[in-house]
């Protein structure tokens, strides 16, 4: 006869059950942090990427307005509308981007500001204010180019395209296609559906 109590098996199936229970607990834990942590970074890049596409456009529309009332011979709008279109959306860059995309965004911003104020570069002597605005609505692309820039290092996009993947020989997945059929399908001659694969 063995030496083992018999109250010592419950008790070590006991222990194990316990032990599998609170390993199941800590995996699970585990995946639901890493679920929600992976979640919260989806929304962090959503909510920026959403934002400064909003800001692009609202710069992008007031850009081509002032060109179209400059070709035209108009005065653009007047500053309190543009400020009132630009304001939700650069208080949302402001308050989720970091400092370089919101240094670019506010630079963006105050140039825009420039061209809609009033042109009276009276002060230096020969400087036209036609030309001043020629000047800094030339200037516009080169600082939106930085601010583009700028979005593209916090959210980490890469303006190339990934290669395409390679086949498990090394060979790559256009060779493996299968050429093309120069002759109809079975079947098909007669009906003149000739169908190329």
């Amino acid at each position: 006869m063995s030496n083992v109590p018999w109250w010592g098996l419950p008790l070590i199936a006991a222990l194990f059950a316990l032990a599998g229970a609170a390993a199941v607990q800590l995996l699970s834990a585990r995946n639901d942090y890493l679920l929600s942590r992976r979640r919260r970074t989806r929304r962090w890049y959503e909510e920026r990427k959403a934002a400064y596409v909003a800001l692009l456009s609202v710069f992008e529309r007031d850009t081509f307005r002032l060109r179209a009332a400059f070709d035209a011979g108009e005065k653009p709008v007047p500053a309190l509308v543009y400020l009132d279109e630009v304001g939700p959306a650069l208080m949302n860059v402001r308050l989720l981007a970091s400092g370089p995309v919101r240094s670019a965004a506010l630079a963006v911003h105050l140039l825009l500001q420039k061209l809609h104020g009033e042109m009276n570069p009276a002060s230096v002597i020969g400087v036209q204010p036609e030309i001043h605005f020629r000047e800094l609505l030339t200037q516009v692309p080169l600082v939106m180019q930085q601010f583009e820039a700028a979005i593209r290092d916090e959210l980490g996009i890469d303006a190339t395209p990934p290669a395409p993947p390679a086949a498990p020989n090394g060979r790559s997945r256009g060779l493996l296609r299968r050429p093309a059929r120069d002759e109809p399908l079975e079947g098909l001659a007669e009906i003149g559906q000739d169908r190329k694969v």
